[in-house]
C-alpha cells in the first residue's frame, strides 16, 4: 500500500527515549504517522514493541525527545488524557471485564465527555461492523469467542472516537481464519479514515494492510520503509513467522 506523501502528520515522534532505571526500552526512536495511514512495528520478543504502544497509550513516561499528537506536546500530559487528545489503544491480550456485558465493555470505551456525547452512534457503527456483537450485547464478555474478544476490545477502542487507533498484536492466538477476519476488519476500519499503528507478528498479513513499517530491534529502528520496500528487503514473500532479529538490517 502507497503512503500519500501530502498527507500531513498525526504523530510525531523524534529521538524518543524512555527508560526503566537505568535501561533504554526506546532509544531515539523517530518516526511518523500521517493522517489516513496504517503503519506496523514489527521485530523480535522484547524488541520495544509494545513499550512503544504503552508510551503512547500514556502508561509509560517519556525520558527524553518529542512526542506530538496533532501539533501538541504530549510528553508531559497526565496519562488519563491521552484518551481525550485522541488516541484509543487495544492492548495485548485484550483486557475485557469478562463478568460485564458486551454492551458494557463497550460503553467503557466512550467515557470521555466527547466520545459520550456520541456513545449511541458509536454503538450502532461498532455493531455494523462486527454484527456478532450486535447479537450479544447481553452476554458477559467472558463467554465470546476468542475472536469474538477481539473484535470487542476494538470496539470498545472506536467508541472513544479516536483518531489514532493503536492494536498491540490484535491477531495473537486466533484461528488462521479469524486472524484473515481481523486483518479485514482493520482495513475496513483504516478506509474510514482512521490512522492506525500497529503492533504485529504476522508480517506478511501486517504489510498488506499497512503503507509504512518500521523493524525494531533492542529499542531501536533497525529497518524502516514503504511496506512494498520492507517486504522485498525482507524477502518475507514466502511465508508469515520468519523471526526478524535473524534479518540483517
Amino acid at each position: 500500500m502507497t503512503e500519500p506523501a501530502e498527507a500531513p502528520a498525526l504523530l510525531e515522534i523524534d529521538r524518543l527515549t524512555v527508560r526503566r532505571h537505568r535501561e533504554a526500552l526506546l532509544d531515539e526512536v523517530s518516526l511518523r504517522v500521517r493522517r489516513g495511514t496504517v503503519h506496523v512495528l514489527m521485530g523480535p520478543n522484547g524488541a520495544g514493541k509494545s513499550t512503544l504502544i504503552n508510551t503512547l497509550a500514556g502508561m509509560l513516561r517519556v525520558r527524553s525527545g518529542t512526542l506530538r499528537f496533532e501539533g501538541k506536546d504530549l510528553a508531559a500530559l497526565a496519562p488519563h488524557r491521552f484518551v481525550a487528545a485522541g488516541i484509543a489503544v487495544v492492548p495485548e491480550g485484550r483486557r475485557l471485564f469478562g463478568g460485564l456485558t458486551v454492551r458494557e465493555n463497550l460503553e467503557l470505551g466512550s467515557l470521555v465527555p466527547a466520545a459520550r456525547r456520541e456513545r449511541r452512534a458509536s454503538l450502532d457503527y461498532v455493531c455494523s461492523l462486527f454484527p456478532v456483537l450486535s447479537a450479544r450485547l447481553d452476554a458477559p464478555a467472558g463467554t465470546l469467542s476468542g475472536g469474538q474478544q477481539q473484535m470487542l476490545a476494538i470496539g470498545r477502542a472506536l467508541m472513544a472516537k479516536p483518531r489514532l487507533l493503536l492494536l498491540d498484536e490484535p491477531s495473537l492466538g486466533l484461528a488462521p481464519l479469524i486472524v484473515t477476519e481481523m486483518f479485514d476488519h482493520i482495513r475496513r476500519i483504516h478506509q474510514q479514515g482512521l490512522a492506525c499503528l500497529l503492533v504485529e507478528q504476522n508480517v506478511v498479513r501486517a504489510l498488506a494492510v499497512a503503507t509504512r513499517a518500521y523493524v525494531l530491534e533492542e529499542g531501536r529502528i533497525a529497518m524502516q520503509g514503504t511496506s512494498e520496500e520492507l517486504l522485498a528487503d525482507l524477502h518475507l514473500a514466502a511465508g508469515n513467522d520468519l523471526p526478524l532479529v535473524e534479518i540483517a538490517p
